[in-house]
């Protein structure tokens, strides 16, 4: 192996003599880069932190600077002319001539059931044959590009050996996860920034032009001519897929742990007739573009939108099944995403100097937003008075919507008032909760309106699992928006993203990676409050299993850094607040505790912001699939918890008349004494007789006196007339305090419609 003599002179230098040291230089010419730098920084961080900060920096600027500067070129080197070139850090490239092209999924009719049939490890259908058949909705319409001049791309994608000439310190991210160890396997861990810098580093370091592949040009390249699924035919030979599956890994409670760690050498796998390698699989490659949807237009020298969300990424990767390895699929995700399923190829050219297309237009729920607060904004119902209403749906998708929208599962929504009045409300679309194809909708109740919009996309990172959204108005001008972003499938491997909204949803800043290691204990729940010492908590459930606990994470400088102080909530799906006293309170689901022959909610208590928590058995049923709870401080001082009462243990209510009887369905209840006692419970009901209404995925249930609404994944907020909003996975209802506080009547009331 090639020894860093940087290493080793440092290495000599700071701990060994000549003659101690010339015994191991065999030794270091046999491990990695990574475990050279690793050494050598281990060793100082160990002797003391000056040290350790020294050698840090005198790696950066002696190693890295010179790196990233590149050697100056002088004058501005000419062109290659040959079909096949070779640069000064061994990297190979083809020239790719002009041509005319079919854009997208194509006109081939639907997919092989081979590759719709495609199935998870244990066997579980992927159910690509409910909305794949013709491929995903981005790969239409399918439309004719031309590529008027030649360029050269990379044969293989990008090493390890090629990226650390670049970015020396990047050796110590070698084996991360256990992936790509060795000096010819495809470098991960790269942002787009830190692509696009390798490009300009290498361009000043030679004098021509480097650069990442427009999108148009990777699919073009990729495709060499053919109009077929893959360049191999409409089926992708065995050799191409490294651990097909919808991947929890490195995620320990789903994952098959370093089963799942594959190679990642370049040019091992059969190239396509222009003699470029691994461009199904192996890893993503990330493109010049913004993501975007295409137009039907013919276009010349495309090189994407104006600006976006996402960067976009082509070609898939190991841990993915071969549907999301065609040669049209779309992916994207944030720029500054680093994982191990992503890394790059390069061409040389110079880019084209046509006009991007424009930003994409702004969907419904952004449309026409008013910024002005209604004067009569605080002014509700009375709230000496009772007031219901309920249940009006909020989840409107057109049947059959497989899309960005789909009409096949709805769930687990977040609700916010905006300081307009508006109510917006977002949950996640998809055809199965551990798809590459969930992605999140919104709709917005205007201040005053009667119904809810039609749905419109919010948020979706293309072929990412967007798992899952809370939000949160900071009672002043800001809007909150969290979620987890997947490497691929599954709600595992997550990192948490964060943006706002000065506008009242209108616009939304940059999305930020707020914790951009894909893990546990960063899937977004419903929680997010600010504490009385101002600090915002944002609650993740500690684990993608069904029990195992809730995290907190804390900001305390309005969401420009977080922690996690490392507690674990009894149960999933947490609701947490803060009681008078300053202590933080919170009921789960799962990691039920026994009382007797029966199971109760856990109730979690921490006393030191979520350091530790104690645990102890609430008076109320366990929840379980289907089901989340709230629970949230009104301003008028008591918890309120909305939960589902399942039967054992029963929840009883007092009526007008003093007298106890079981209820079933969805309920709330208020505490005055920090959760030890409460004392108002009501089923979550009009107080009719029985009718029947819709549930998670228009199911139906009986909503009456004495049952409510059986599941859904609930979210809660209190607007600035004290109004309570409750939404389950499928319904919206409104009322006030003194609703919740008034005793039920013995017998149903009459409807007015």
């Amino acid at each position: 192996m090639e020894v860093n003599l940087d290493y080793l002179s440092r290495y000599k230098s700071y701990r060994y003599s000549s003659e101690e040291l010339e015994p191991t230089i065999e030794y270091h010419k046999k491990i990695s880069y990574s475990e050279q730098t690793n050494v050598l920084l281990n060793y100082y961080k160990r002797s003391s932190k000056m040290k350790y900060s020294i050698v840090c920096i005198t790696l950066v600027l002696g190693l890295g600077l010179t790196a990233v500067l590149g050697t100056p070129s002088g004058e501005a080197a000419e062109m290659p002319t040959e079909k096949q070139y070779s640069n000064s850090i061994g990297m190979k490239f083809v020239l790719i001539e002009p041509g005319t092209f079919d854009m997208g999924f194509g006109d081939g009719g639907q997919l092989p059931q081979e590759v719709l049939d495609a199935k998870e490890h244990g066997g579980r259908s992927i159910g690509l044959s409910q909305f794949g058949k013709n491929g995903d909705f981005d790969e239409q319409p399918t439309h004719k590009v031309t590529i008027t001049k030649p360029f050269y791309m990379g044969v293989y994608e990008v090493t390890n050996r090629q990226y650390e000439k670049f970015d020396p310190l990047h050796m110590h991210l070698r084996g991360k996860r256990g992936f790509s160890i060795d000096n010819d396997e495809a470098v991960v861990f790269v942002s787009w920034h830190e692509a696009k810098a390798f490009c300009d580093w290498l361009s000043r370091k030679e004098g021509l032009t480097y650069r990442l592949p427009t999108e148009a040009e990777w699919e073009y390249a990729c495709r060499a001519g053919t109009k077929t699924q893959f360049y191999t035919g409409d089926i992708l030979p065995e050799q191409f897929l490294k651990n097909p599956d919808n991947s929890w890994y490195p995620c320990p409670d789903s994952s098959r742990g370093r089963e799942e760690v594959v190679p990642l050498h370049v040019g091992r796998t059969q190239p396509n007739t222009w003699s470029l390698y691994d461009m199904h699989g192996n890893v993503e490659e990330w493109c010049h573009d913004w993501y975007g949807p295409y137009i039907g237009d013919d276009q010349i020298d495309p090189v994407g939108r104006a600006d976006g969300d996402f960067k976009v990424t082509r070609g898939g990767s190991h841990g993915t099944v071969a549907y999301y390895l065609r040669s049209c699929n779309r992916m994207g995700t944030l720029s500054e995403d680093r994982t191990f399923m992503i890394g790059f190829r390069i061409v040389l050219g110079k880019l084209h100097d046509t006009k991007p297309l424009p930003v994409v237009p702004k969907p419904l729920y952004q449309q026409k937003v008013e910024q002005l607060v209604p004067k009569d904004i605080t002014k509700g119902p009375d709230p000496a008075k009772p007031y219901f209403r309920g249940p009006r749906s909020y989840i409107k998708i057109e049947e059959g919507a497989i899309g960005p929208l789909f009409s096949s599962h709805n769930h687990d929504p977040a609700i916010v008032e905006c300081p307009n009045g508006d109510l917006i409300a977002i949950w996640y679309t998809c055809v199965t909760e551990r798809g590459r194809e969930l992605a999140l909708a919104a709709s917005r109740l205007r201040y005053g309106a009667e119904k809810w919009e039609p749905a419109s996309p919010f948020w979706d990172a293309a072929d990412r699992n967007d798992h899952a959204p809370a939000m949160w108005y900071d009672g002043n001008k800001t809007i909150y928006h969290f979620v987890g972003l997947s490497t691929a499938a599954t709600w595992g491997p997550l990192a948490i993203v964060m943006r706002t909204s000065i506008d009242n949803g209108e616009t939304w800043s940059r999305a930020r990676l707020i914790m951009p290691e894909h893990q546990r204990r960063n899937q977004v729940t419903e929680s997010v409050f600010r504490t009385r010492e101002g600090y915002i908590i944002l609650a993740c459930d500690a684990t993608p299993k069904g029990s195992g606990g809730t995290s907190i994470y804390i900001s305390k400088d309005n969401g420009l850094t977080w922690t996690d102080p490392g507690g674990t909530i009894a149960g999933i799906h947490a609701g947490v607040a803060q009681l008078e006293d300053g202590r933080l309170i919170a009921l789960g689901r799962g990691d039920n505790i026994s009382v007797g022959d029966e199971q109760r909610m856990p109730m979690s208590i921490s006393v030191d912001m979520g350091k530790t928590w104690t645990y102890s058995a609430s008076q109320f049923p366990p929840i379980s699939g289907g089901q989340r709870l709230v629970l949230i401080k009104l301003r008028q001082g008591p918890l309120f918890l909305a939960s589902f009462a399942n039967g054992k243990p029963p929840v009883m209510v007092t009526d007008a008349l003093g007298k106890k009887r079981e209820v079933k369905g969805l309920f709330g209840a208020l505490s005055y004494d920090g959760g030890q006692t409460w004392p108002h419970i009501r089923l979550i009901t009009d107080d009719g007789a029985d009718q029947e209404c819709k549930t998670t995925d228009g199911g139906n249930f009986t909503m009456g006196l004495n049952t409510a609404e059986p599941r859904g994944y609930l979210s809660v907020c209190q607007a600035q007339n004290g109004t309570i909003h409750l939404i389950s996975s499928w319904n919206h209802y409104e009322f006030n305090l003194k609703w919740l506080q008034t005793p039920p009547p013995e017998k149903p009331l009459s409807r007015t419609n």
